[in-house]
């Protein structure tokens, strides 16, 4: 099988900006500041004052790609997203965050193009505010010359900690949008799972510790995987793991690896992000390039993952980090997690938090997502 090659300069942006239907029960949205005033300033990422309006009703996010479905389940509602890049949407479209909030898919995408801004098209969309890379130093140039209020958002300043880097978006969304209350308590319940995780396998020595890699992109022309200066560090320590790429210091898009060092690490445990189409079938039936994975341990005992697409691509942080966590946790040692039902989990988690019931099948298409988000997010640049 033969796969479209993917764009390294769009996976770079990634690391700079750095997955039956659902329903929505919750009320209707708070306004956001009762002040007569017109206008306020907030503190960003980049530590810049920005003058944003009190009232905000139409807002567009850069190559920051999580941060759309951020803002939707931040909100409960994504009817102010009037603009998003299409790897955003190739997401929305591909997981849950589209069957839950519809609105979402009538998002421009057109004005963004991989790292390209038309800012002639931007301004059509009249956005209040623009959400922004915040290492994207001169694209906020751009924007600030056209007279458009940005913000800058981080999602590598955290040392790629997912829990730390979500509590901070929260913090800068509370300024923006303050009176919000649907995501209290999402940080401290992945503490709280963090913490039993880390009880659960305490008596793990650590020459028994599983052994696991990432496939952050794996196609025709190109294998890039998780080094010690990336997500999927994150994942694999906080579930107890061993990364046997962490020698590799580079970060994302420069960890390029070959078959010859998959052999030397020989994983127990494979997982593949939704920033690719490959898919756990693609290395059984060796169908990427001429590459025989049959002798890598991992596949010899099926054991390659593909990540959740929940409301976005769980290798990022997000809201959905406290049941990935638990994800990671049940696929590296399943035995001491045996008593975790993930489906309930997930169910009793989008309710208790978002107000936002799933049906078992809606569960059972975020831990078994299709290759659409890694093809349509990075074809359509």
């Amino acid at each position: 099988m033969k796969r479209t090659v993917l764009s390294i300069a769009l996976i770079a942006a990634l690391l700079l900006m750095l997955a039956g239907c659902a329903s929505i029960e919750g009320p209707a949205v708070s306004t956001p500041d009762d002040s007569t005033s017109a206008t306020r300033v907030i503190i960003d990422h980049n530590g810049d004052e920005v003058e944003i309006p009190t009232e905000i009703n139409r807002v567009a996010v850069t190559t920051i790609y999580p941060l759309p479905a951020m803002l939707s389940m931040y909100l409960g509602s994504a009817e102010k997203l009037i603009g998003i890049h299409p790897v955003s949407m190739a997401a929305a479209k591909a997981g849950m965050l589209g069957k839950i909030y519809p609105e979402l898919l009538n998002a421009s995408t057109d004005w963004m193009q991989g790292d390209s801004l038309n800012i002639e098209e931007l301004i059509k969309l009249k956005p209040d505010v623009v959400f922004y890379n915040a290492a994207q130093t001169a694209e906020a140039e751009t924007l600030r010359n056209a007279g458009i209020p940005v913000i800058g958002v981080h999602s590598t300043k955290w040392k790629f900690d997912c829990i730390e880097t979500f509590d901070k978006w929260v913090d800068l969304l509370n300024q923006v949008f303050p009176h919000q209350d649907r995501v209290v308590g999402v940080n401290a319940y992945a503490q709280e799972i963090l913490s039993d995780i880390q009880t659960r396998i305490a008596d793990i020595p650590e020459n028994e510790r599983v052994r696991a890699m990432f496939l952050f992109q794996y196609d025709d022309t190109v294998m890039i995987t998780s080094g010690k200066n990336f997500f999927g560090q994150y994942w694999i320590n906080s579930a107890g793991g061993i990364n046997v790429a962490e020698e590799l210091s580079e970060i994302g898009s420069n960890a390029t690896i070959n078959m010859e060092q998959v052999y030397a690490w020989n994983p127990d445990v494979i997982y593949i992000t939704n920033f690719t189409p490959t898919e756990p079938a693609d290395l059984y039936n060796n169908a990427v390039r001429s590459d025989d994975w049959s002798s890598v341990s991992a596949v010899k005992n099926q054991k390659v993952y593909k990540m959740p697409l929940g409301a976005y691509r769980s290798y990022t942080p997000g809201v959905d980090t406290p049941m990935t966590l638990l994800f990671m946790a049940k696929s590296l040692y399943p035995d001491k997690f045996a008593d975790i039902d993930l489906t309930e989990r997930v169910k009793s988690y989008y309710k208790d938090f978002f107000n936002i019931t799933l049906t078992d099948e809606d569960v059972r298409a975020m831990y078994n997502p299709s290759a659409d988000a890694g093809v349509a997010g990075f074809m359509n640049k």
